[in-house]
């Protein structure tokens, strides 16, 4: 797919809105609000704004005659336009100016302007509501664009002096997103930039290199949750920020390509419609249903064409780390004093973690009285202490005595005998891969036994961040703490340490800590219970920052 020629691509893509718009223009009938049950009025008037929107931006950003499914479309529009019973609504209800305002604007970019419906959209707009009323910033950049493409002059705010009262300004936490966060940053971008139109004056200290490291790790989460309205917005503002070279962006073609109907259609979310809507009509429920991804699909494929579009370099992505070494000391003395209170089923593994983030920090003292405490406890334990540990902690728990030069002989036999079960073996199973090359590292195996075939696992893939995500959205969602430790580790495992949803998912994590250096928040009163849990999402949490700080240049 990398070494696809550039014309065979945006051939393919233009395909991809040539397709969706034949299907919206086959269904224009379904934008009439006089054929509509009296319940999906307002919904299919929201349909006719955003379908007629799009047309006017085909004429904005294309030049081009309209031709085939968009000029059907805007007959359509017309159509239903220069109805009373339409334009009159804007008159009775001016705080839904913006329901019918974007509909005059289309019909103006395509050359159709109506003095009347003109003359009822400024009246409305300056009867001292539809534009007084208080607004959520990206709602109030909403009624500035449609304004301004209505070409009726205000004296509101300028939409530059909006902008940073938006989210898409605060740098959020992307895992504290949800849709209609999402939605409020797209809508932002789509309407400061004109759609690739403007230049829009950022924030003091705010760069569009963070925009765009937003938007990218913001099309992770929305692939990885299958969600073809979200990403098809998403890749549309990298569009709309002059980015055409983004591997985010490659990406999100290759998944709405892969959901796109034969007939055009694109199916949306779950939840795109109301439940009161569906009146058992099929016909209804698959177009509602499937009209506004649709609508952004082709938006994707107008945007990746238009001449009109600019064309900037990808920035550098300005994620800076997240301070670790002070929140990891702090985690790790913690972990050794409670480890030495425990029995050592339970306080091996937090000792055994305690060791990995003092070694991480380059402060392996930290670690070492509960180490020598351990190391003499268990100096003749049985075999079965030590398998049932697992390879993973008593594996770590080898290393760290060895750094230490403190020693522990039934740890040292279980691992001699371990290590010549594995040099008999023909094979290495996959799932002790890992701990071969523990072995290795403490010297109880030759660097050729890691070289051993691996197993092959039935279709194992290379971890990459949409399952991650999934899991990290989730865990975050129920406050599972050490989920999110796990999916933190294995992202920095396999080359994603530094991504934003890894950094947002670190500092998510850190805020969980609270001052004697324990991390999470059990919200409940049983002391038991709040220990057991504390003592469990630190070393998970202390397991995973280590792994983060190991991979630091």
């Amino acid at each position: 797919m990398e070494t696809e020629e550039p014309g065979v691509r945006s051939s393919r893509r233009r395909a991809v809105e040539d397709r969706a718009v034949a299907w919206l223009a086959a269904r224009r009938a379904m934008l009439d609000p006089r054929k509509s049950q009296p319940d999906q009025v307002l919904f299919t008037r929201k349909a006719l704004i955003e379908t007629a929107f799009l047309v006017g931006l085909r004429a904005r950003l294309d030049g081009a005659p309209l031709t085939g499914g968009y000029a059907a479309v805007l007959e359509q529009v017309e159509d239903v336009a220069r109805q009373p019973s339409y334009r009159e609504m804007i008159a009775r209800d001016e705080a839904a100016l913006l329901l019918y305002a974007g509909t005059y604007a289309a019909l103006r970019l395509c050359g159709r302007e109506d003095p009347e419906f003109r003359r009822i959209v400024q009246q409305a707009s300056g009867g001292g509501y539809a534009a007084a009323f208080e607004r959520v910033p990206y709602r109030q950049l909403d009624l500035l664009h449609t304004l301004y493409l209505c070409g009726i002059e205000n004296d509101l705010s300028s939409m530059d002096e909006v902008l940073p009262f938006t989210v898409l300004c605060r740098r959020p936490n992307v895992l504290k997103l949800g849709d209609r966060d999402v939605y409020a940053i797209t809508h932002t971008l789509f309407y400061v930039t004109d759609f690739g139109l403007r230049e829009p004056v950022w924030p003091r200290g705010y760069s569009p290199g963070e925009a765009v490291e937003l938007l990218e790790a913001l099309l992770v989460l929305a692939e990885a949750r299958a969600n073809a309205d979200l990403a098809g917005e998403l890749l549309c503002c990298l569009y709309c920020l002059g980015i055409t070279d983004s591997p985010a962006a490659d990406r999100a073609w290759r998944f709405l390509e892969s959901v796109q109907e034969d007939n055009g259609r694109v199916n949306g979310p779950e939840g795109i419609i109301h439940p009161g809507l569906d009146s058992g009509d099929d016909e209804f429920r698959h177009w509602a249903e499937g009209y506004h991804t649709t609508i952004v699909a082709a938006l994707a494929g107008l945007l990746e064409r238009s001449p009109r579009r600019p064309a900037k370099p990808r920035p550098d992505l300005p994620t800076a780390d997240v301070p670790l070494e002070a929140p990891l000391r702090r985690a790790v003395l913690w972990l050794c004093d409670e480890s030495m209170m425990k029995d050592p089923r339970v306080g091996l593994p937090g000792v055994a973690a305690a060791a990995v983030g003092a070694a991480a920090i380059r402060e392996h003292h930290l670690a070492r009285p509960a180490l020598e405490h351990y190391a003499a406890r268990l100096a003749d334990s049985a075999p079965a202490l030590w398998q049932e540990q697992g390879m993973e902690v008593a594996g770590e728990f080898a290393l760290a005595l060895r750094t230490a030069g403190v020693g522990c002989p039934s740890l040292e036999h279980f691992l001699k005998a371990t290590a010549d079960v594995v040099s008999s073996l023909d094979m290495v199973p996959a799932d002790i891969y890992d701990n071969v090359h523990r072995l290795v590292d403490l010297g109880l195996l030759g660097p050729s036994t890691a070289a051993v075939p691996r197993q092959a696992v039935p279709h194992e893939q290379p971890l990459y961040p949409l399952q991650a995500a999934v899991s990290l959205r989730e865990a975050r969602e129920t406050y599972h703490l050490g989920q999110i430790a796990a999916a933190i580790r294995s992202l920095a495992q396999d080359g994603w340490g530094r991504h934003r949803i890894t950094q947002d998912a670190i500092s998510f994590l850190i805020a969980q800590q609270n001052t004697t250096g324990a991390f999470g928040y059990p919200a409940c009163d049983d002391r038991a219970t709040r220990a057991q849990a504390q003592y469990a999402w630190t070393r998970s949490a202390v397991t995973a920052l280590a792994t983060i700080v190991g991979g630091r240049p």
